[in-house]
């Protein structure tokens, strides 16, 4: 049996834009198409391949034809790259898309806020790619490159997932900050088991388990702890230099003259890799390559 890669690259655009009618936008062609197209590969494959939900998702036979149609793009626009036939292509053009590929990509959110997006600005500016970029916990996001959601994924996963490689980048340091007038409300004794119970701290979201390890390494069950939730990076920083809680800011986006100062201890050490698909790709090829140059220089050696 042959999938279609049309009919494939349809489920991938639903899945990218969460309903048949976003997709059929940019497909530029009518929902009832979409709905079509969808109906025809199913039938072909006899499987359900998107649940039809807001946003639709896919099955797990639908991740599959996911990954197929993102592979297949990618190879495509790999080959019209090394014929040069998209280099007179301009933005002027009356499809402005035409010639350019999506990179979906998963990082966690404080590589994101320090330095991951320095060298997707210098790709963006080399290559015709819009990158979509998936935002995780570093402890999941290997979950999204298995599924197909993503090409690549900066992880904490050191085993490469089925079909990827893996390459160490480095590791993104964390240390535990306040304000000088929290640690005085607070942490008037110093930092100890039985102040940490009662100062309150700030968490990313529930899934985040840094401040969670942190208060444990200090003997202290965390869940008995007052926290407030702030699900961005760098409102998570404002946060605590604003003095709503303490807690683990990277280093590397601590700034001279910010309000925040250590409670001590030692450092949180998060190891971070890339895992990509396991495709001779020059363009997945050149992207790694640029977050790997750009890692080595932010964030400490393994």
């Amino acid at each position: 049996m042959r999938i279609d890669p049309e009919l494939a690259g349809t489920i991938a655009a639903v899945v990218d834009e969460g309903t048949l009618e976003a997709a059929a936008r940019r497909l530029q062609i009518t929902p009832s198409a979409v709905s079509q197209r969808v109906k025809t590969l199913e039938q072909q494959l006899g499987r359900v391949l998107l649940v039809r939900s807001k946003p639709a998702r896919p099955t797990e036979a639908g991740e599959a034809v996911v990954r197929l149609a993102r592979q297949v793009a990618l190879l495509e626009h790999d080959t019209i790259s090394a014929f040069g036939l998209d280099a007179n292509a301009e933005e002027s053009d009356a499809d402005a898309s035409a010639g350019r590929i999506r990179v979906p990509l998963a990082v966690n959110a404080d590589s994101m806020a320090t330095w991951f997006l320095a060298p997707l600005a210098r790709l963006a500016a080399e290559h015709r790619i819009d990158v979509d970029l998936h935002r995780d916990d570093q402890n999941f996001t290997a979950g999204l490159l298995a599924s197909g959601a993503v090409m690549a994924a900066v992880t904490s996963q050191a085993e490469p997932v089925g079909g990827c490689s893996a390459t160490p980048l480095g590791v993104l340091e964390y240390e535990a900050a306040a304000t000088p007038e929290f640690v005085a409300r607070w942490f008037p004794d110093g930092v100890h088991p039985e102040a940490l119970r009662h100062a309150p701290f700030v968490n990313f979201d529930r899934r985040d388990e840094l401040q969670h390890d942190w208060l444990r390494a200090h003997g202290v069950d965390p869940w008995a702890v007052p926290r407030h939730y702030v699900p961005a990076s760098h409102d998570f920083a404002l946060a605590v230099r604003m003095g709503l809680g303490w807690g683990l800011l990277p280093t590397i986006q601590q700034t001279a003259g910010a309000q925040a100062v250590s409670l001590g201890g030692p450092r949180v050490r998060v190891p971070l890799y890339w895992q990509q698909w396991n495709l001779r790709s020059p363009l997945l090829d050149a992207i790694a390559a640029a977050v790997r140059e750009e890692a080595r220089k932010m964030l400490a050696p393994l």
